[in-house]
C-alpha cells in the first residue's frame, strides 16, 4: 500500500502533550524544533507534533473545558487559536509554522479528534463544495466521553466523505505531514470507529500530499489488527501511558500480543516517552511540574522494549530541558540501529517476571534483550540455541547500551539483574577458519 512507504521505519519525534497538554504555543514548538534540528536530527527524530486543542484559546492545561467556543473557518474546519498560535492570523492557518519546521529540515504533525465540530452543528455552518450543512453529516449520538469539541460523523450520509476530504485538502495547504486522530481507534462507548477510519484514509488518498496517520487512543482492538494495517501507519496499543511503572510492567504483555503485527509502514504504538521535563501544564499521569517518574533503570528498560518492539518513538518531555543523561537515551546510535533495521521481533520466553526478546538484524547477527521486571535481583539465563535454533557455539557479545564489547560466550547468556533493569545485546556468530587440506 503506497502510504505505507511513508514510514518505512517507525516514526520519530515529539509531541507536545506530556509536557504541555492542550495548552502548548507557537514559541515552544519552534523551541523544540529548533532543539531536534541541532542535537537529535541527525539520529533520525524528524516530526514535530502539536497535540490537542490547538484551536482552543483559552486552553489552561491538560484538563478540557467543556463546551466553550473554539476557532473554526466558515467551512466547519477547525483553524489554530491565534492567540497561541500568532503566525496564523489572517487566515493563514498552520502553514507559516509548518514552513518553520520544514527549514530546519524537519516535519510538522497536528492532532485532531475524529468527526465535526458540535459547535459547526449548532451553527449549521457550510461543507466546501457541497450544498451541505454540518447538521446534515452529524452522528450526535456518537460523542467523545472525555472531550466536548466534536461530533462524529455519519458516514452514510451525503457530504460525509466530503467533509474529511475538505480537512485533508486544508492540511496539505498547511504542510502537514503527520495527523495523529484521536477518539478513533478505541472509544469508551462505541469501541473502533471503522467507518471515520475509512474516511479517513480516503481523505488522506485524496489530498494528494504523503502525510502519516497515527490512530489514538488504545487499547486498538487486535481483531481488527488487519484494518488497522491497512489504513493507518501506527495505533495506539495502550491507552495513555505515564511514568508509572505498573503500565510499563503491562506493556510488556501488550507488546507480546501485537508483535506479528510490526511491519514495514504499520506500528503498532506503545506511546509516547514520557521522559526528560513533562507535566510543566499537564496534569496527567497523576502529578504536575515534574522531571519523568522513572528511575535509570527503568528508562533504559523502556526504551529498549520500544526499540526491539520497533514501537514509533514520540519523546514527551520538553526537549530544551534535556539533561544529559535524557540526550543519551536518545542519541545512541546502536539502540537506534536495533529500532529502525531490524526485524522479525519477537518474545523468546517469559518465566514470571524474567522475560527475553529477541530480533533479527539481517546481516547474520541477532539482537537479544533480557529483562527482571519483578521486584528482586535476579539472575537471566537462557541457552543460546532456545533463542535461535542457528546459534550454535560460540557467538560474539556487545552490550549495546555501554556500546562495549563483552567476552564471548558459548552455549548460554547469563546476567544478573536488578529490578526493574535490562540489557540489551548484539549476538554475532564467531566465524572458525578451518584450513582446506589437500590430499
Amino acid at each position: 500500500m503506497k502510504h505505507h512507504l511513508l514510514a518505512p521505519t517507525p516514526p520519530m519525534g515529539w509531541n507536545s502533550w506530556d509536557c504541555y497538554g492542550a495548552t502548548v504555543t507557537e514559541e515552544e514548538v519552534k523551541g523544540n524544533a529548533k532543539y531536534m534540528a541541532e542535537f537529535l536530527k541527525e539520529y533520525g527524530w524528524e516530526y514535530v507534533v502539536v497535540d490537542i486543542q490547538w484551536y482552543e484559546a483559552g486552553a489552561k492545561s491538560s484538563t478540557y473545558r467543556p463546551f466553550v467556543p473554539i476557532e473554526m473557518d466558515e467551512y466547519s474546519r477547525l483553524v489554530p487559536a491565534v492567540n497561541r498560535f500568532p503566525s496564523a492570523k489572517e487566515g493563514k492557518g498552520f502553514k507559516p509554522l509548518a514552513e518553520y519546521v520544514h527549514n530546519l529540515g524537519l516535519k510538522f504533525g497536528i492532532h485532531i479528534m475524529r468527526g465535526i465540530p458540535r459547535q459547526a452543528v449548532h451553527q449549521n455552518t457550510a461543507i466546501l463544495g457541497t450544498s451541505i450543512r454540518a447538521r446534515e453529516i452529524a452522528k450526535p449520538n456518537s460523542i467523545c466521553p472525555w472531550n466536548t469539541d466534536m461530533y462524529g460523523i455519519d458516514a452514510t450520509k451525503e457530504g460525509a466523505q466530503d467533509y474529511y476530504n475538505s480537512l485533508f485538502q486544508l492540511y496539505a495547504e498547511w504542510g502537514v505531514d503527520f495527523v495523529k486522530v484521536d477518539d478513533i481507534s478505541d472509544s469508551k462507548l462505541y469501541g473502533i470507529h471503522t467507518e471515520e477510519i475509512k474516511l479517513i484514509r480516503k481523505a488522506m488518498d485524496h489530498c494528494e500530499r504523503d502525510m502519516v496517520l497515527s490512530l489514538s487512543p488504545g487499547p486498538a482492538p487486535l481483531e481488527h489488527a488487519s484494518l488497522l494495517e491497512e489504513n493507518a501507519n501506527m495505533w495506539r496499543m495502550t491507552d495513555d501511558y505515564w511514568d508509572l511503572w505498573p503500565l510499563l510492567y503491562d506493556m510488556f504483555d501488550r507488546c507480546n500480543k501485537w508483535s506479528k503485527h510490526v511491519g514495514l509502514g504499520h506500528w503498532p504504538d506503545a506511546d509516547m516517552l514520557p521522559l526528560g521535563h513533562i507535566g510543566i501544564r499537564s496534569v496527567d499521569g497523576g502529578a504536575s511540574d515534574r522531571w519523568t517518574r522513572f528511575t535509570k533503570d527503568e528508562q533504559i528498560t523502556m526504551m529498549t522494549l520500544w526499540s526491539i518492539f520497533q514501537s514509533p518513538l514520540m519523546f514527551g518531555g520538553e526537549l530544551r530541558d534535556n539533561d544529559e543523561w535524557t540526550l543519551s537515551l536518545l542519541t545512541n546510535e546502536e539502540v537506534l540501529e536495533v529500532h529502525r533495521n531490524s526485524s522479525c521481533s519477537r518474545q523468546v520466553c517469559r518465566n514470571e517476571d524474567k522475560v527475553v526478546w529477541a530480533a533479527d538484524d539481517n546481516n547474520g547477527n541477532m539482537y537479544v534483550a533480557l529483562f527482571n521486571i519483578g521486584e528482586s535481583r535476579e539472575n537471566i539465563n537462557i541457552a543460546l540455541n532456545e533463542i535461535d535454533g542457528n546459534l550454535t557455539g560460540k557467538v560474539q557479545v556487545r552490550d549495546i547500551w555501554r556500546e562495549k564489547q563483552l567476552e564471548p560466550v558459548q552455549d548460554m547468556l547469563s546476567f544478573k539483574l536488578d529490578p526493574h533493569a535490562s540489557v540489551l545485546l548484539k549476538l554475532s556468530p564467531i566465524q572458525v577458519y578451518t584450513p582446506k587440506i589437500n590430499l
